[in-house]
């Protein structure tokens, strides 16, 4: 097995949540490796600004909002793709949410949201084209975990327990939909600066202790997480199924650090 087999040209990839952070530069990734990709999130511009980039590197993509509460929207998503593109052969599932508050006073609606959004989202994307995929006998899932499927950040138990649901979820799937052709895996980013966390990570006594302990002494661009995503979706990752790799510069191997 050569080089070749990790690229993707001719393949169809889904990126649930395509249009900002890690789920735009998993998208991009894929696209780069030959992939025609289709991003989707609930707001039209930002999956246009997206599928621009797409076919500016000369793949096809679907302009489609969906919703991963919505299963009926996650169905029509799929429908269109097979329509417009013939199949569906990969799945990144990157919607999700989180807030921070003190776990004794947080609202109950609050924890079903994000519950809903991080973990039952998920599993409906994974129902919708996991079908599709088994189906045809073959195909690659990609859910994005967490550092919080593995450890426990102050503030967050509702993110916590639901990106550990996540890594769960990815080995009960494997077990199941391995033997059928889907091999189902994830990626559990570590610190990955975007616009919305940079005041955390450079501002305050949280980012500090992040960085300190990342023993590559940086956070991650989101860059960095395409790599592993168009490894995971490709042939070169035929016999890799139910894990989850860490893209955290070493955060979860850190103990002492000085």
């Amino acid at each position: 097995m050569g080089y070749s087999a990790l690229e993707l040209t001719d393949r169809v990839a889904v990126v649930v949540g395509g249009t900002s952070g890690i789920g735009r530069a998993i998208a991009l990734g894929l696209a780069e490796a030959g992939a025609d990709v289709v991003v989707s999130s609930r707001r039209a511009g930002h999956v246009d600004a997206v599928a621009t980039e797409i076919e500016s590197r000369g793949r096809k993509t679907v302009r489609m909002t969906a919703d991963v509460s919505d299963r009926a929207s996650l169905a029509a998503l799929l429908e269109k793709c097979v329509a417009e593109l013939g199949q569906v052969d990969i799945l990144v599932n990157c919607a999700g949410r989180t807030k921070r508050g003190a776990t004794l006073d947080v609202d109950e609606a609050e924890w079903n949201a994000i519950i809903e959004t991080n973990l039952n989202g998920t599993l409906r994307a994974c129902q919708v084209f996991g079908r599709h995929m088994l189906e045809r006998g073959s195909g690659k899932i990609i859910n994005i975990g967490s550092l919080t499927s593995f450890v426990s950040f102050m503030e967050v138990a509702a993110y916590g327990a639901s990106k550990s649901a996540v890594r769960a979820l990815t080995q009960s799937l494997a077990i199941e939909w391995g033997p059928r052709g889907v091999n189902v895996n994830g990626i559990a980013p570590g610190v990955f600066r975007t616009d919305l966390n940079s005041a955390l990570l450079d501002g305050t006594d949280r980012g500090r202790e992040l960085l300190q302990r990342t023993p590559m002494k940086r956070f991650g661009d989101v860059s960095e997480l395409a790599g592993t995503a168009v490894f995971l979706a490709s042939e070169a990752a035929s016999f890799i199924n139910g894990e989850i790799i860490a893209v955290d510069g070493g955060f979860l191997a850190s103990g002492v650090n000085q």
